[in-house]
């Protein structure tokens, strides 16, 4: 069987047993290699970014190393490749918890209980929800459904479908670094330093890509490209700028503006502002149902992309 075959077929299963499967409740592979990276860091902690980027480069290379270890191991065997492929797709992939926790959210606030989408929301995010009414608990989900889309699902697709199983670990591993250890603590303002521009790094076609995606699945496609152009260089991040301007243009919304994270009130500019209505509680549904029509074009693209590219060449045993 081709090799580019037997990770189209593997990352197909992968999605589809995370779309009917969720993440496991206990034993996540990303939990495991999460206590791994805070053992590391452990030993290696040291207020300096050279200690930080030791730290990185043994956490993700370890990760990108093991799945290349392991799809040496079974290539020769066809349906063990394709197993292989699909267990580390489903193992990084996380659309569907990320749907599952948006509509939860989305659940107490149709009921009327804000006081449990509060203590729900730090599932998505990192906001202060106490600050936050309904309508701001609502924007944070879809802010979070957008990002998430790209970190969570196109982002591991792009990296697999440029080098299979060693690119779905790697990139799972880069961005649980930058979520581990890439914020502006105290803590991890140098050490975290070069998690968090690798994961800029790794990002960067993930998310450009979504941000075409949403504007492609949307419903209102010219908006999506429109706030995507207008206002995604102006947000404080290079990859969730395009995903949060596409998506908000593609549902007619306004995202972004005045957030609070462990206490720190930060001022983000407005995306869609021009045009965009404030985000409401059944905008969330709308965003969960398209991150899920951008996740499956994403497997669809990616899949033949690497088809296209590889050619004859990816037709060897």
């Amino acid at each position: 069987m081709a090799a580019d075959r037997r990770y189209a077929y593997g990352a197909a299963a992968g999605l589809l047993g995370d779309l009917l499967l969720g993440d496991p409740r206990r034993g996540h592979p990303v939990a495991a290699f999460g206590r791994a990276a805070a053992a590391v860091e452990g030993a290696l902690w040291h207020d300096h970014r050279g200690w930080g980027a030791l730290h990185t480069t043994l956490c993700a290379g370890g990760a990108v190393a093991l799945g290349a270890l392991a799809a040496r191991v079974v290539r020769p065997s066809p349906a063990a490749s394709v197993a292989l492929t699909a267990a580390a797709a489903w193992a990084v992939v996380g659309g569907t918890s990320l749907a599952r926790e948006a509509q939860a959210v989305g659940a107490a606030l149709t009921a009327g209980d804000i006081e449990a989408a509060r203590a729900r929301l730090p599932h998505l995010c990192g906001r202060d929800p106490q600050a936050l009414d309904a309508d701001g608990i609502a924007r944070a989900v879809v802010e979070s459904v957008a990002e998430n889309t790209s970190d969570a699902v196109v982002g591991a697709l792009v990296w697999g479908a440029v080098a299979g199983v060693p690119g779905l670990l790697g990139f799972r591993a880069v961005n649980t670094l930058d979520a581990m250890v890439g914020h502006k603590s105290p803590r991890h303002r140098r050490f975290g330093w070069a998690s968090a521009r690798l994961d800029d790094v790794a990002g960067w076609p993930g998310a450009r890509l979504t941000a075409v995606l949403a504007a492609a699945a949307g419903p209102d496609p010219r908006g999506a490209l429109r706030a995507w152009r207008a206002d995604a260089r102006r947000h404080p991040s290079p990859n969730a700028g395009p995903v949060e301007a596409s998506f908000a243009g593609a549902l007619g919304v306004r995202l972004g503006g005045t957030l609070s994270y462990g206490g720190r009130v930060e001022h983000r500019p407005v995306l869609n502002g021009a045009t965009g209505r404030a985000v409401q509680v059944p905008d969330i549904g709308r965003a969960v149902r398209l991150s899920r029509r951008v996740g499956l074009l994403a497997l669809g693209t990616t899949v033949a992309a690497r088809l296209l590219v590889n050619g004859p060449k990816g037709r060897g045993k």
